[in-house]
């Protein structure tokens, strides 16, 4: 395994064009089981020796100590690893290819109101250059629906200004057009006016959103800043940037947005990974209903039974 994990990483880099995030934890994944399998067979590991059942044990023992997605994604990077070596002809058979991917609970993401986020949205003091940059993140986060990740690697050229509309790589290096709505512009207009104040004379940064050192602003950044906001504006626990993006997808599904439009400006490959937007909407429309209808629970009916008696003694007929 030591000898073909490089070439398998040569291969997510070169052929598959794999985002850094992925190449990381499937070689993260890949040396932890080699580790395991080293620990257990008492020395280096080969892979054509390894055996379903070693791999069952690894995966038995994972589910203990981390989360069923983890495991899940410890599975896909071994099934993927394998994959490559018989391709390569390096082995024969796959001992992971009959195991099945444990399943996993997908909760209901966070979304906000559309209350929540105009609130949330007016929190940033536009007085000042950070104010202005931090409600433009959060502006072209819920109008574009953009992964934090695909935000803070824009550049400057990435916005058309005149089409409105902005030039996204995300994941796997695919690239995707997304409209950025009028609020959003001149959010970003009035940010780019002060944006000077954080270049030193020097510099020409290329990144649309910088730090306070003129760098280009990270994840983690933008996660923190979202959670101060929150913190000032709402109670509510659990929000990211990613709960920004959901509340994109799902605000244009209720207004009748189409499916494959709303996959498009999202990104994704699957449309099934859309479509847990539709159970997001459906949950929200029972609540609405649950509350507002005088009849949706029939409370009196569970209580005294459907003529207001106790319903467990019976009743003579009229």
């Amino acid at each position: 395994m030591e000898h073909w994990i490089p070439r398998f990483r040569s291969f997510l880099e070169n052929e598959l064009n794999a985002s850094r995030h992925t190449i990381r934890a499937y070689l993260r994944d890949l040396e932890s089981f080699r580790k395991f399998a080293s620990q257990r067979i008492g020395g280096p590991v080969r892979a054509e020796e390894i055996s379903a059942d070693l791999v069952k044990l690894y995966l038995a023992k994972r589910m203990k100590e981390r989360q069923r997605s983890t495991v899940a994604r410890e599975l896909t990077s071994l099934k993927s690893f394998y994959r490559f070596l018989l391709r390569e002809g390096a082995v024969d058979r796959s001992p992971v290819q009959d195991i099945p991917t444990p399943k996993q609970r997908r909760p209901i993401p966070h979304v906000l109101s559309v209350d929540e986020v105009l609130a949330l949205l007016q929190t940033p003091d536009t007085r000042t250059m950070l104010g202005l940059r931090n409600r433009a993140i959060m502006e072209l986060l819920y109008s574009s629906g953009l992964r934090v990740s695909e935000l803070v690697a824009l550049d400057l050229h990435d916005i058309h200004w005149e089409a409105g509309v902005v030039r996204v790589r995300g994941k796997g290096g695919q690239e995707r057009i997304v409209p950025i709505g009028a609020p959003a512009l001149r959010a970003l207009r009035d940010y780019m006016a002060r944006r000077g104040e954080l270049v030193s004379a020097d510099a020409k940064p290329v990144a649309l959103f910088l730090n306070q050192r003129g760098g280009r602003l990270t994840s983690r950044s933008v996660a923190r800043m979202l959670d101060r906001y929150i913190q000032r504006c709402s109670k509510r626990r659990g929000v990211s940037p990613h709960s920004l993006r959901h509340t994109f997808a799902t605000h244009l599904l209720d207004g009748g947005a189409d499916l494959r439009a709303i996959q498009e400006m999202l990104g994704h490959r699957s449309l099934s990974t859309t479509q847990r937007y539709t159970h997001v909407s459906m949950a929200r429309l029972l609540e609405i209903y649950d509350r507002t209808h005088p009849r949706a629970r029939l409370q009196s009916e569970e209580k005294d039974g459907p003529l207001g008696g106790d319903a467990s003694k019976g009743g003579k007929e009229s």
